[in-house]
C-alpha cells in the first residue's frame, strides 16, 4: 500500500493505493462519515487479488486529510474530490465506484454526471436519513457489526471522529439528499446495493425510498438478515465480498 497527497477542493486529500501491475479494473473505495480509508484494507486486498488497482480517499476533514474535523461544508467539492482520486491512479481501467454510507451518496452523485463501469453501494445515505433528527448522537460502535473487535478497533482509531456531528455537516447532508433524490437515475449503470437488515445507523427502509428514485435497469440488491451497519466488516464478510466480486466479475 502507497500513501500519497492529491489536491482537493479544500486541501490536500491522503490517498491510499494497492497497486497491481496485472489490473484489470480499478476500484476506488469512498469511506462513510466520521471513518477514513484505512478501514478498508481488507476490502482492498481482497480486491487486488481479484485483478483491481485499488485507491481509497480520506475524506476533506477525515483522516489524514487536510480540513476541519468532520466537518463537511461542500458537497459539490466532495464529489469533485472523489473524481480527484480516480485520477490519482493515473489508470486507463474501466472504474468500479464503492461507496459506503455517506460515500455512498457521494458516489451516486458521481456517477449521476460522470461515466463510471459500476457502482457498489454499501448501506448507503440515500432517500431520507432519521441520523438528521438526531443531531447530538455520537457512532455508537456496538451498531456497526455483530463482531465486536470491528466495534473495539473502531472505538480505539486515533482517524476515526468520534463525536457527534457538526451542524453544518448535517446541513451539508439535508442538502444532498435532496439534490441526489433530483437528480438522474442511473439508467443502465450496473449497480449493486449491499446493506444489513438489523442497520441503525441508516435503516434500509430509509435507503430505500433514494434506491427507488434512482435505479436503473441494472439495479441490484442485496439485503442481509442480522447484519449491521458495516456489512463488509460483519460476521458474514466472506459472502459479501463474494457478492461484490461476482457482480464485477460480471458486469466489468
Amino acid at each position: 500500500m502507497i500513501e500519497s497527497n492529491v489536491p482537493g477542493h479544500a486541501g490536500e486529500l491522503s490517498v491510499r493505493t494497492w497497486p497491481n501491475l496485472d489490473a484489470t479494473w480499478l476500484a476506488v473505495l469512498v469511506h462513510g462519515l466520521g471513518e477514513h480509508g484505512g478501514r478498508y484494507t481488507h476490502v482492498a486486498e481482497e480486491l487486488v487479488a481479484h485483478g483491481a488497482l485499488v485507491v481509497a480517499p480520506d475524506l476533506v476533514g477525515h483522516g489524514r486529510s487536510e480540513g476541519r474535523r468532520a466537518v463537511l461544508a461542500d458537497f459539490a467539492g466532495i464529489v469533485a474530490d472523489v473524481g480527484a482520486a480516480i485520477s490519482s491512479a493515473a489508470a486507463d481501467l474501466p472504474t468500479v465506484l464503492f461507496g459506503h454510507s455517506f460515500g455512498g451518496l457521494a458516489a451516486v452523485r458521481h456517477a449521476q454526471d460522470h461515466d463510471v463501469a459500476a457502482l457498489v453501494l454499501s448501506a448507503p445515505l440515500l432517500g431520507a436519513w432519521d441520523g438528521l433528527d438526531r443531531p447530538d448522537d455520537a457512532v455508537d460502535p456496538d451498531l456497526l457489526s455483530r463482531d465486536p473487535e470491528v466495534g473495539r478497533r473502531y472505538a480505539a482509531d486515533p482517524l476515526v471522529w468520534h463525536g457527534p456531528l457538526p451542524d453544518v455537516t448535517l446541513g451539508t447532508i439535508e442538502h444532498a439528499l435532496d439534490e441526489v433524490n433530483f437528480g438522474p437515475a442511473l439508467e443502465h449503470l450496473p449497480a449493486l446495493w449491499l446493506h444489513g437488515a438489523d442497520d441503525r445507523i441508516v435503516p434500509v427502509s430509509d435507503t430505500r425510498t433514494g434506491t427507488d428514485r434512482i435505479r436503473g435497469l441494472r439495479f441490484e440488491e442485496r439485503i442481509y438478515p442480522g447484519a449491521r451497519h458495516e456489512v463488509l466488516n460483519e460476521t458474514n464478510r466472506d459472502e459479501v465480498l463474494a457478492d461484490l466480486v461476482s457482480f464485477v466479475r460480471r458486469v466489468v
